[in-house]
């Protein structure tokens, strides 16, 4: 309709238990404590215009410092419990020794490559983050359909995924 604006994605409202935040936080801390990044997977059911989490994941990866991957059998374990369960992946959430952006390395190694797919990043290791600023410290990317990894701003990022008790 003239007027208005298109959307550019087709996604999802993500809602995500503060439970399952907890979990990831702790996963990615103890990547960190190891000094390298750490990559989790939230494996969600959709229904309608809503994506609920039902599992963190975190797959076989290999990770440095300054980059992870998913090789060819955590991608073969990941089918095999998304076909077990009947899941798909919504979102992945990894985390930056630094500060939290998109980096050419996770464009390049992203799992989820739909439109609108989610890729949150969690600075400093998680270290400086809890379970309550979770929302504020995480930087989040949406996969455009231009193929291009968008950056959702702070003020948008409810209208994309929210976290509940």
């Amino acid at each position: 309709m003239a007027g208005m604006e298109e959307s550019t994605t087709m996604k999802a409202l993500v809602n995500v238990k503060l439970e399952f935040v907890d979990t990831t936080l702790e996963i990615l801390q103890q990547a960190g404590k190891e000094c390298r990044e750490g990559a989790v997977l939230w494996l969600a059911q959709a229904q309608g215009s809503v994506t609920t989490v039902q599992q963190v994941f975190v797959p076989i990866q290999d990770a440095t410092d300054d980059y992870f991957r998913i090789p060819r059998e955590g991608i073969t374990a990941l089918l095999r419990q998304l076909r077990t369960a009947r899941l798909q992946v919504a979102v992945q959430v990894h985390s930056h020794p630094c500060e939290a952006f998109h980096s050419p390395a996770d464009d390049t190694w992203a799992i989820i490559r739909h439109a609108g797919a989610l890729s949150l990043v969690v600075p400093y290791f998680g270290r400086r983050t809890t379970t309550d600023t979770f929302t504020q410290d995480t930087v989040v990317y949406e996969l455009c359909f231009n193929n291009q990894w968008c950056h959702i701003p702070a003020t948008e990022v409810s209208r994309h995924y929210q976290v509940h008790a």
